[in-house]
């Protein structure tokens, strides 16, 4: 009888955890900006109509908050220029065959309550218009310094750099994104390039 209830229990387990693994884990994209770009560049004309106004969808100058995965862990992030395509800093980095550069700028603030310790480039990606998704690659480029690959910034600090892409020579770059803890908060940050 024991044996029968010990294996009606590990069954019980195993589909709980089918069960929990099927479940969505929460993760949300946001794209909508603290202030819009566009808005800012326009301020004196049309002002009550852009206040009026729902943000739009973020674009390169626009930032969003995002929390990271523990309490207290929030950014405030803002892609702050596009190099498309970008140049190799120096002669031994190039893209390879049929590859062009494209470099994204940063901006972190640490707007929460605890300390951020992260390698940034793990966490962003770009997409084309097509959707295929691009990882950061390693390298330096001449549009400026590279964002840190282990930015540590205590409540109120900042974190300015550019992370680099390899993507095909033809590919159109639509949206980059960007998520705290190395890709695994829940959050996600979009803005569009295009």
């Amino acid at each position: 009888m024991h044996a029968r209830i010990r294996i009606a229990a590990t069954v019980a387990a195993a589909l709980g955890v089918l069960v929990l693994t099927a479940c969505d884990t929460g993760s949300t994209v946001v794209d909508k900006p603290k202030g819009s770009a566009a808005a800012r560049a326009d301020d004196d004309e049309n002002t009550t109509k852009e206040k009026s106004e729902a943000p739009g969808i973020a674009e390169v100058g626009d930032t969003l908050t995002l929390k990271g995965s523990e309490d207290g862990s929030r950014l405030d992030v803002t892609v702050t220029k596009i190099a498309d395509p970008a140049e190799s800093a120096d002669e031994f980095t190039e893209p390879g065959a049929g590859k062009r550069f494209v470099g994204v700028q940063f901006k972190l603030v640490n707007t929460g309550e605890a300390a951020y310790s992260d390698s940034p480039s793990n966490g962003a990606q770009v997409a084309d218009s097509e959707g295929q998704q691009f990882d950061a690659t390693f390298g330096d480029i001449t549009a400026g310094p590279s964002m840190a690959s282990s930015l540590k910034l205590k409540p109120g600090a900042q974190g300015l750099g550019w992370i680099v892409f390899e993507v095909p020579e033809a590919a159109k770059v639509a949206t980059v994104q960007f998520t705290m803890d190395s890709g695994f908060a829940d959050e996600t940050g979009e803005w569009k390039l295009s």
